[in-house]
């Protein structure tokens, strides 16, 4: 059974920052993509940012391009969102997935854990 657990969301200022974790289990997590998806209030979830298994290839929203940074430790089994100069805009409830459907440019799907919210105050 696939388990997917985030952590590290909270309240921060503008222009601050937070490092997202999460945990799988269940599954070879090395051998396939992960992603961090978001949803806010009243809108659609949405992808943030992939990325595939060896960590060579990664794609970001356009709304996060240069503030975000994805990473993974395999051997850990873990996936990070290094989450910097956060705005408002970014608030939202951040969930990690396994296995998402990622072919370099798209990434889609995969199953997802309860999420850790991100609120951002002006």
């Amino acid at each position: 059974q696939v388990q997917v657990v985030e952590s590290g969301g909270a309240s921060v200022q503008a222009g601050g920052s937070l490092r997202l974790s999460c945990i799988v289990s269940g599954f070879a997590f090395g051998d396939y993509a992960a992603g961090w998806f978001r949803q806010a209030p009243g809108k659609k979830r949405e992808v943030v940012s992939c990325i595939n298994w060896r960590s060579n290839s990664t794609v970001y929203a356009d709304s996060v391009k240069g503030r975000f940074t994805i990473s993974r430790d395999n051997a850990k089994k873990s996936l990070f969102l290094q989450m910097n100069s956060l705005n408002p805009e970014d608030t939202a409830m951040y969930y990690c997935s396994a296995r998402p459907y990622y072919n370099g440019v798209a990434c889609t799907g995969g199953t997802w854990g309860q999420g850790t919210q991100v609120t951002v105050s002006s």
